[in-house]
This record gives C-alpha cells, structure tokens and sequence, in this order.
C-alpha cells in the first residue's frame, strides 16, 4: 500500500493531484461547503429582515425597602418569560426569518445612584410587568430612556475613558456556580440569607461624580433537550461512563478501510523516516454495552459534585452573556473605585472545585500593538453592551434559573445599600368600574329625627324651639 501511494505522488503533478482528488469526490465537499454557507448567509438576511421593525422598552424596578423575599422569588420570575421560547421550524428560519427573543437584565450606577432595570422587547412588557407584580405587588414599574444614548461611541475619546468586560465560565457550563442557598447560615435561631447582592451593590455605590458602573446579563431562553444532553455527558465522563459520540456527516470518510489503511501507511513512512517503532494495531474495540462507571470510586467532593450538576439539569436553563463597563470623564477616571471592588463580588459565586466566572474579553492588551487593540475592544464593548450582543466575545454560556436569580435579584430589607432607589408605599383610588350605592333622606326627615333627640319648649311669643336648655328673658 505504502509504494502504490508513493508511486502516485510521484507519477503526478501537484496541480494533477488536485484535478484527480477534485474528481473522484473532492467536490462533494467543496459542495457541502458552498451550500451550508448558502444557507446560513440566508437564514441571516432573513433574521435581518424580520426583526428590522422590533422596538425595544427599558423598565426601572423600584422595589420597596421593606422587601422581604428572597432570591427564590426572582427565580420564580424567570420561571414565567421563559414562556417566550420559540423553537423554529424550517420554514420559520429560512422564509420568515427567526431571530431568539432575548432579555437584558442590568444594574446600573450613575454617580454612586443605582438603578435595577430590565430591557425587553415592547410586545413583551406585559410579560415582565406581570411577572415583576406577581412576586413584588408594591413594585414601582417606569419606562426610561435608554442611558446608554449618551455614551460615546468612539473611542480614544477626548473626554471619556473606559474599562470594560465579559465574564465568562472557565469550565463547561454543566459545573455549576455557587447558589444563593449556599450562602444561608444559621448561628442564630432563624436561618438568615447572607445576601450577595449587597457585597455587589457596595462595589457600586463606591463611585462618584463624573463616574459610571454598567451591569448587564443578557439572557435568552435555552431550549431544555439540547443543553441538558451536553451536561449529562460531562456527568458520565466524571463518573467514567463511556459516551457514544454521534456520528457526523463525513464520519465516513475518514471512518473505512481504506483511509485506516492509508493512516497506517503515513505512520509507517513517518516511523522508517525517523527511526522509531509504529504502534502495533491490537485490534482491540471498545463495547457496545459501555463499560460500568466508577462512582462508587469517586470521593466524598466529587459525588457532591456530581449531585449539582443533575440539580442544575432539573431547572429550567437560559443563554446567558454577562457584561460590565466603568466608564468616567478623564478626569474622574479611577477603575480602582469600582472595578475591582466589582470583581472581588463577582467573586463570591466562585467554587474552585466546580466552576467560576472570569473577565474573558477585558479592554486591555500587553503585546503586538496593544494601544490599538485596547482601544478596538473599547469600541466593540461599548457597541455590544448598546446593542445588547450576545456575539460579541466569547460564546455565551448556559446558567439555570438558581444561577441566575443569585448574580441578579433584588435586595432584601436588611441590606444596608441607601442609594438603591426604592418604591415608596403608595395608595391607590378604588377602581373606576366599582359599583356606588347613594342614598338620599329628605331633609325634612333628618330635622325631625334630630329635633327628637331635643326637649320641646313653648317661647312666650307662641313658636316652638328645642334644646336642653333655654334661656327665656
């Protein structure tokens, strides 16, 4: 086999080898290429043109300070949007047009002043008002501008400066973060929640005059069947069950007799070039049963381990992209006030042993031009937390509604944050459609009921008067 593929090359030319292999099947994949490429330049234009009319709204949440739920609500919160999942057909995506519905959650602090808010699309308002109302009835919901508007976009910028990040998973999103369970405690009698958010909140309200600290996660809803296959997986890997790995398209073309033996032929040509010894073929196959796991082998952290990752499996699960900018006047800019005090509480949904959330995409470089690939990365950030980008940088990744409802909720009543707008308690009038009962008395009935409860006198003059006490003269 090695001399008929050693005569071949050297029968021909390189430009007659490229006819002969085009020939005999290489345009197949030449093919393949062509029209996937067609397809998704398609599926593109008509996304493109499909969502060219979408409006979006920004809503302030002002919860009112007395909030005594827990991150538990938020959860049941992203419970109900995930009612806006749409898994498209065929025709959906390329005659349509198909773009996922997303939402951006975000904390915003301008000046030391923090503000929750949600973005969504305006045909969903309804959605996420009535979630936000079914948990938190007092809430204060407000349209606002979109604060971003007056940012620059360009950047160096004569005025402005900026720091900006994504913050990614280091491990595959099957390894859960740190819930918001996990930070309970119970030294005293009453369980007590040990809230996160208030550690993040403090980095916020740490800036000052001339200085701004952007918070957002932008998620969409993830479809159950796909997502959830990937983490099973990466459990039977931990526990060292085999995983059969579906067959691709192409599997066949380097999967036969005839590309294994040609394999074996380079390893032999590479083992006699080289003087070492090829690997001998044992023809050893693995099972078709799978070999058994080994967790009963596993130690104490790592079947711990294996119990997070299927409850994070059992909840519901969204795309998730996680984005934060400092931005300040030139003269106000101190990254030190915000961002690392924002890092340190990003850092407290970590778990070394599972998985921890990183800056990937920082707005700063150390080689080959890196002036000029900082500021480029200014401009993208930027543009994608305007745009509110999930493409934008590293591949999002997948978070549970737990995950979630921990790296963004509301703060309960005893986190002392004091510029954290809240709502106030307010009342409202009855309804406009609540029936009303009037009764109308005749005036005389109501003098003669109440001259009865009054002593009768007879004046001098012959008129009567009543009273417990008259005085004639």
């Amino acid at each position: 086999m090695l001399e008929i593929i050693l005569d071949f090359f050297a029968k021909y030319s390189s430009a007659e080898i490229v006819i002969i292999v085009f020939i005999f099947g290489g345009w197949l994949f030449l093919f393949y290429l062509l029209f996937f490429a067609s397809l998704h330049l398609l599926a593109e234009y008509k996304s493109d043109k499909w969502k060219k009319d979408w409006k979006y709204v920004l809503l302030a949440i002002d919860i009112p300070p007395l909030n005594v739920q827990t991150p538990k609500a938020v959860e049941q919160f992203f419970s109900h949007i995930y009612s806006v999942l749409e898994t498209p057909s065929i025709g959906t995506k390329y005659r349509r047009g198909f773009e996922p519905y997303k939402f951006s959650l975000e904390i915003i602090s301008i000046e030391g002043y923090i503000q929750f808010l949600i973005r969504t699309l305006d045909k969903y308002q309804d959605v996420v008002e009535a979630a936000i109302y079914a948990q938190y009835p007092d809430s204060d919901i407000t349209e606002v501008e979109d604060y971003t508007e007056s940012a620059p976009e360009k950047f160096p910028n004569e005025e402005y400066d900026m720091w900006g990040a994504d913050f990614n998973l280091t491990e595959h999103y099957a390894f859960p973060i740190r819930m918001y369970s996990e930070f309970e405690h119970n030294i005293s009698k009453d369980t007590v929640l040990k809230d996160p958010i208030g550690t993040f909140l403090e980095s916020f309200s740490r800036i000052g005059s001339g200085e701004q600290m952007w918070y957002q996660i932008i998620i969409e809803p993830a479809e159950g069947a796909a997502w959830k296959k990937e983490c099973i997986k990466k459990i039977k890997e931990l526990i060292g069950e085999d995983v059969k790995h579906k067959p691709g398209m192409f599997s066949w073309v380097f999967d036969n007799p005839i590309t294994k033996e040609i394999g074996k032929s380079f390893e032999e040509m590479g083992a006699q070039m080289t003087g070492g010894i090829r690997a001998e073929d044992t023809g050893s196959k693995s099972s078709d049963d799978g070999s058994p796991n080994q967790l009963q082998y596993l130690t104490p952290g790592q079947k711990k381990l294996v119990e997070a990752m299927e409850d994070k499996i059992g909840k519901i699960g969204f795309k998730t992209k996680i984005r934060a900018i400092y931005l300040a006047t030139k003269v106000s800019f101190k990254p030190s006030n915000g961002v690392n005090s924002l890092i340190g509480a990003i850092n407290q949904f970590n778990i070394p042993t599972s998985n921890s959330l990183a800056p990937n995409y920082v707005t700063s470089a150390e080689y080959f031009n890196a002036t000029e690939r900082a500021e480029h990365r200014k401009r993208q950030l930027m543009k994608a937390f305007r745009k509110r980008k999930t493409s934008t940088g590293k591949k999002a990744d997948v978070l549970n509604i737990e995950e979630l409802a921990t790296i963004w909720h509301f703060p309960m009543s005893h986190v002392a944050t004091p510029n954290v707008q809240s709502a106030t308690l307010k009342t409202s009038e009855p309804p406009s459609g609540l029936p009303m009962e009037f009764v109308n008395l005749p005036v005389e009935e109501i003098v003669e009921n109440e001259s009865a409860k009054k002593k009768r006198y007879q004046t001098d003059s012959g008129d009567t008067a009543y009273g417990d006490d008259m005085n004639f003269g």
